[in-house]
């Protein structure tokens, strides 16, 4: 008689591997923090998190990196997260760095770059030694290059040429004080991966994610909602479209798209015929440069 054997579908298999990530982390590095903005992926992330760590919470808190230009459901989605989860909740300020001198805005520009040193003033402060951050391959040839384990410098900045070898699941996680590790659990999942786990899992989140009806605006090829952060430009006249949204970050930048996809099946539906990442069809801020978002990285971006 043959023998039983066991074998993971992939969704299992993706968060076997993730599950791994996050125990390693918890065992070896004494503050980590895991960066959670609301998004459906840093939301994925926390849903694994906690059946690592099940049945006591995750031992770690979370971090919101705050540009202040945030869209109202998805505050309150993160408020109320925190409270169902039972976490304590750190939140760093672009606005507060605004205030200080220590940045400088451009209206122009948007504040998704002025995060790095929000993001850097938080880890510094708190003396995270360890960074949870929901990046993927699949959105950007730039994450495409990085390591699960992704070490950074005294200045949270990253090299591209000088990373570790992951052979076999095992990571390297050695840093001096004042450094720190970026660590990505969902680094190998894609897009469809993390809608399908959605759905499989019943995992909450904003309602912007699903179809609605809203004011929105055309600007270089993509829709942008229109809020009280976004200013016209000559010639703009806002309209009403039923769209959603597939990544979520600051409003005056994180375009939608078109849709009416209201559950998560319809939107692994839609995702699946789908040939353009969410953040090459509805990222403003990664259509810099060739090379934006590594510019940014190296920096010490997410």
């Amino acid at each position: 008689m043959a023998s039983p054997t066991y074998e993971l579908t992939h969704l299992e298999a993706l968060e076997a591997e993730a599950v791994h990530i996050f125990r390693e982390v918890a065992a070896t590095f004494e503050r980590p923090v895991l960066l959670f903005s609301g998004g459906k992926d840093s939301m994925v992330m926390l849903h694994v998190a906690a059946k690592a760590f099940w049945p006591s919470p995750p031992p770690f808190p979370v971090m919101h990196v705050d540009t202040g230009h945030n869209f109202d459901e998805v505050i309150e989605f993160r408020d109320r997260t925190v409270d169902t989860y039972g976490l304590r909740l750190v939140v760093t300020s672009v606005q507060d760095d605004i205030d200080a001198g220590r940045v400088v805005e451009d209206p122009k520009a948007g504040r998704n770059r002025l995060q790095t040193a929000a993001l850097l003033r938080g880890i510094r402060e708190h003396s995270f030694d360890a960074v949870f951050g929901g990046a993927r391959r699949d959105e950007e040839k730039a994450r495409a290059k990085e390591r699960v384990f992704s070490f950074r410098d005294e200045f949270g900045q990253w090299d591209p040429r000088n990373q570790r070898p992951e052979l076999w699941d095992l990571y390297n996680g050695r840093h001096r004080k004042g450094e720190h590790i970026r660590v990505f659990p969902l680094s190998n999942w894609t897009e469809l991966d993390i809608w399908q786990y959605i759905e499989a899992e019943d995992v909450d989140l904003p309602s912007i994610y699903y179809s609605h009806r809203r004011p929105v605006v055309q600007r270089d090829g993509m829709l942008l909602a229109h809020t009280r952060f976004l200013t016209l430009s000559e010639g703009e006249s806002p309209y009403e479209a039923t769209v959603r949204f597939r990544t979520v970050g600051d409003a005056t930048c994180t375009g939608c798209v078109e849709s009416t996809a209201t559950s998560p099946g319809e939107v692994v539906a839609e995702v699946a015929v789908s040939r353009l990442t969410e953040r090459g069809a509805t990222r403003a801020d990664d259509r810099i440069s060739e090379a934006g978002m590594e510019d940014r990285k190296k920096e010490g971006y997410f």
